[in-house]
C-alpha cells in the first residue's frame, strides 16, 4: 500500500489478520497492531526488532556487517579506501587516522533521493517521449497503405491509356512498388523494434529503481550508478523518402522505358535530442504566519468563487444570484455582469486576453463574455456542466455530471472542440465520485490537471494524459475535528496546491506530488469555497456566508 496514492486502502496486522496496522517491524518488515507487537518480539529475541510507527516503514536503514568485527555493524565509508567502518575499526592501529570518512546514512539518504529523482525523471520525462515515437512509428505504419495507394491509382490511369499492350511492364512497375513498401515497412518495423527495445530497458530500470527505492539495503544502494543520462540519448529519428512514379508520353515503342520509373526508396537518420523540463529557478517559501492583507465585501450571500488574472478585476459569483460582480483590490465595484438565463452561474474562470466564461448548469451551457457582449459557446447534452478552469494554453476544463447524476468526468475543449475526456483510471473504475456535488479544478504549472471532490472527500491529481498520479484525502494526522472535503482548489508559482476545507475552517497546502505541507487556518477564515491566485502569488479566499473575499499573503 503507497500511503500517498492510495489513501483508501486499509492495512492489516501480518500476525493476526484482522486488525488495523498501527506499527511496523523495521527489521522483520512485518505489519504489527498493537496487541502483536509482544508476540512478534517474544518469538525470537536473538533479532534486533526495531517497531516503528506504520507511516514510518522501511525509514530505518540497514548497515552491513563489519567484515573485521562480525558484531559490528557499519555506519562510516572511508572515502580513500571505498569500505564500510564500524567504531571498532576506527579504534584500531589498522586504518589511518588521516583518510576522510562519511557518515553512510548520509550516503545512503543522498542516493536514495537520487534514486527518486531518477525514477521521476524516467517516467514523467524519458518514457514519454520514447511513448510518442512509438506512436509516431505505428501512425507512419498505419498510413503506408494510404500512401502507397495513391501510386496505386495513379499508375492504374497510366494504365488505361496505354491498353493492354503494355499490362506487363505495368505489372513489373506494381511489383517494384510492392518491393519498395515492404522495404519501407521493414525499415520503420526494425526502427520500431529498437524503440520498443529500448522502452523495455526502461521499464525494467523502473522496475527495479521501485525496488531499490522501497529497500533498505545500504550496500546495493549507494553501489546504484544511474543509467537515465543513457537513456536520455533518444534514437535518431528514422526518414524515409516516399519513392514517386513519373510518366511518359505515351508511344508503343519501347514501351517497358516510357512508362516511367519509380525513385527509389532511400532512408535517413535523424538526431533526436532529449530536453528535460526546466524546473522553476524562483523558489517562494511558505510564510511561518501567513497574514490577511485585504477584505472584499462582495455583497453575495453564500460566495461560491472568484477567479483573476490581477488585482484589477477580481471576478466573484454567489449561488443565490444572477450577479457577476467584479472588484478591485481595494473592493471597489467595478462592474456587474447578469447570467443570460437569470440563474447562478456554477462556476466563473478567465481567458488570458481577460474574457470571462461561465457555466449554466440549468440550460448546460458555458458562456463567454466579452466587451459586455454574451456569447454561447459550448451546449451539453446528456450532461451538465459544473467547474471549470482556463490552462495555459487557452483550453478550457470542464467537470460535468450525467443526467441521472451516476458519473461524473473532466472534458478539454479548444474553442467548442472536444480534445480530451477524463472518467477512468488505468483499471477502469471511475476518477471521479458520480455525484453532482461541487468538483472544482485547475491546471498546475507542471500540466497536471487537479480536482477537488467533495463528494469524494478527496484531490485527484491526473497528469496531462489524464493517467491517475494520486488521491489527497487529507494529512497523515489531523488536528482538525471533522472529516475533510476538498472544495475551492487552486495552484501557485511553486505548483503548490492548495485546497479549501470549509468544515474545518482551513486550507490545505500540498506540494507537486500531493505531500501535505501544512494548513493556512490563522486568518479567521469562515467556511472558506472557492480560491484563486493572481499572477504575483496573492491567495483569494471566498468566505461562503460572510459573502467576503480575503486577499492572503502565504509566501515569502
Amino acid at each position: 500500500m503507497d500511503p500517498h496514492y492510495d489513501a483508501q486502502d486499509v492495512a492489516r496486522c501480518d500476525l493476526c489478520e484482522i486488525a488495523i496496522v498501527q506499527s511496523y517491524c523495521d527489521f522483520c518488515h512485518v505489519n504489527l497492531c498493537k496487541p502483536c507487537i509482544g508476540e512478534h518480539i517474544s518469538d525470537d529475541y536473538s533479532k534486533k526488532h526495531i517497531i516503528v510507527p506504520f507511516q514510518q516503514r522501511r525509514t530505518t536503514p540497514i548497515y552491513p556487517k563489519c567484515e573485521k568485527h562480525p558484531n559490528n555493524t557499519c555506519k562510516l565509508q572511508c572515502k580513500d579506501c571505498n569500505i564500510f567502518l564500524c567504531t571498532d575499526c576506527l579504534a584500531s592501529e589498522q586504518h589511518n587516522k588521516e583518510h576522510k570518512l562519511s557518515k553512510l546514512e548520509e550516503v545512503f539518504r543522498q542516493t536514495k533521493d537520487h534514486i527518486h529523482r531518477d525514477k521521476e525523471e524516467l517516467k514523467e520525462e524519458i518514457l514519454p517521449v520514447y511513448e510518442e515515437i512509438s506512436t509516431e512509428i505505428k501512425n507512419q505504419i498505419a498510413n503506408l497503405d494510404v500512401d502507397y495507394q495513391k501510386f496505386t491509382t495513379q499508375m492504374s490511369k497510366h494504365r488505361e491509356e496505354l491498353h493492354r499492350e503494355i499490362d506487363n511492364a505495368m505489372n513489373q512497375r506494381e511489383k517494384e512498388i510492392d518491393e519498395n513498401k515492404l522495404k519501407h515497412l521493414s525499415i520503420l518495423t526494425k526502427h520500431l523494434e529498437e524503440i520498443k527495445q529500448l522502452q523495455s530497458l526502461m521499464q525494467e530500470s523502473l522496475h527495479n529503481l521501485n525496488e531499490m527505492e522501497e529497500s533498505n539495503e545500504v550496500t546495493p544502494t549507494i553501489h546504484y550508478s544511474s543509467k537515465n543520462q543513457e537513456f536520455s540519448k533518444l534514437p535518431p529519428k528514422v526518414i524515409v523518402s516516399m519513392p514517386k512514379f513519373i510518366p511518359k508520353p505515351i508511344e508503343k515503342e519501347e514501351l517497358c522505358s516510357l512508362i516511367g520509373k519509380l525513385t527509389p526508396l532511400s532512408s535517413t537518420l535523424e538526431e533526436r535530442v532529449f530536453t528535460a523540463k526546466k524546473p522553476n529557478t524562483l523558489v517562494r517559501e511558505l510564510l511561518d504566519e501567513p497574514e490577511v492583507l485585504n477584505t472584499i465585501k462582495t455583497g453575495h450571500e453564500k460566495l461560491r468563487s472568484v477567479t483573476c488574472l490581477n488585482e484589477e478585476e477580481i471576478w466573484t459569483s454567489g449561488q443565490t444570484t444572477a450577479d457577476i460582480k467584479c472588484f478591485n483590490a481595494q473592493g471597489v465595484l467595478q462592474k456587474t455582469i447578469k447570467t443570460k438565463s437569470g440563474k447562478w452561474p456554477r462556476d466563473i474562470a478567465v481567458y488570458s486576453e481577460g474574457a470571462l466564461v461561465y457555466s449554466d448548469v440549468r440550460t448546460r451551457t458555458l458562456y463567454k463574455v466579452k466587451n459586455d457582449q454574451t456569447e454561447e459557446i459550448i451546449r451539453l447534452q446528456g450532461w451538465g456542466p459544473k467547474q471549470l478552469c482556463v490552462t495555459s494554453s487557452g483550453d478550457l476544463l470542464v467537470t460535468m455530471f450525467s443526467d441521472d447524476k451516476t458519473q461524473s468526468k473532466v472534458v478539454r475543449y479548444s474553442g467548442s472542440t472536444v480534445k480530451q475526456t477524463i472518467q477512468f483510471d488505468d483499471d477502469g473504475q471511475p476518477l471521479y465520485s458520480g455525484n453532482a456535488y461541487p468538483k472544482c479544478i485547475t491546471e498546475n504549472r507542471n500540466l497536471d490537471i487537479c480536482v477537488a471532490d467533495w463528494g469524494a472527500g478527496a484531490v485527484v491529481v491526473v497528469n496531462q494524459a489524464g493517467k491517475l498520479r494520486f488521491r489527497y484525502t487529507g494529512p497523515p494526522s489531523s488536528t482538525k475535528n471533522k472529516p475533510f472535503k476538498a472544495l475551492g482548489i487552486t495552484t501557485d508559482s511553486q505548483s503548490r496546491i492548495l485546497t479549501s476545507d470549509g468544515d474545518n475552517h482551513c486550507i490545505h497546502v500540498l506540494d507537486v506530488d500531493g505531500h501535505f505541507l501544512r494548513y493556512i487556518d490563522n486568518c479567521d477564515l469562515e467556511s472558506p469555497t472557492g480560491l484563486c491566485v493572481d499572477n504575483d502569488d496573492s491567495l483569494f479566499v471566498c468566505e461562503f456566508r460572510r459573502g467576503n473575499v480575503k486577499k492572503v499573503r502565504y509566501l515569502k
